[in-house]
């Protein structure tokens, strides 16, 4: 791909809504950095520019470098011990998102991209025409992910099924099916997971000012 110089600017937010799943063209490490290029297509590579944010996998990664749809991302350190993105090979395909823009739809919820880190697929079931995911996460990541309510996985905004000890349930629909990779997931797969930031917030701050009023109690 040709080089090309460009300004970083603030990462995007988006809406958890997968557009599709696209190929990985190019892959190559670079000083300790992987590069990976992934063709976005006409259609999600139409007005994209230089320093645009664009959800891989649920990770918000920056347009390096542009090629018609092929665009090329830079994923550094940090983000590769956090994610799956690591894995990735050319001929991988990967669920993706362009950020939106003031006035779009937000048929999920918001999601910035930053992951928490990876949970793994503990068991894979259909019933009835449903396709189930029983997630095992970290169990202190437990407290933030409650039934009914919203989590991010692969940057997808989905609903909490059931919730158990060591992790919880996703009912996914034959359109969430057929726009992401979660239904050609195996069992023993990584996933990454964003947690809902509201409910983090909410909860970090119900235990914080729990635990200063029972300080001075005590006190």
């Amino acid at each position: 791909m040709p080089v090309t110089s460009f300004a970083l600017i603030d990462p995007g937010m988006f809406s958890g809504i997968t557009r599709g799943t696209r190929p990985v063209v190019e892959r190559r490490s670079v000083a300790g950095r992987l590069d990976v290029v992934v063709d976005l297509g006409a259609e999600l590579a139409r007005g994209l520019e230089l320093g645009a944010s664009v959800s891989v996998d649920g990770a918000c990664l920056t347009a390096a470098e542009l090629d018609g749809s092929r665009v090329l991302f830079q994923i550094i350190p940090e983000t590769l011990d956090r994610t799956t993105l690591g894995e990735l090979q050319v001929g991988s395909v990967v669920s993706v998102e362009r950020s939106y823009r003031v006035g779009d739809e937000i048929g999920g919820h918001e999601v910035s991209g930053h992951i928490t880190g990876t949970g793994r697929i503990a068991s894979i079931r259909q019933e009835g025409g449903r396709h189930t995911l029983r997630v095992a996460v970290p169990p202190e990541w437990l407290k933030y992910i409650l039934p009914k309510g919203f989590i991010a996985v692969d940057g997808s905004s989905l609903t909490v099924g059931e919730t158990h000890a060591d992790g919880f349930d996703l009912h996914l629909i034959p359109e969430t099916l057929r726009l992401t990779n979660l239904g050609k997931k195996n069992v023993g797969d990584r996933v990454n997971i964003e947690l809902e930031a509201r409910t983090v917030a909410i909860v970090d701050t119900v235990e914080r000012v729990l635990a200063q009023r029972f300080a001075g109690a005590g006190g």
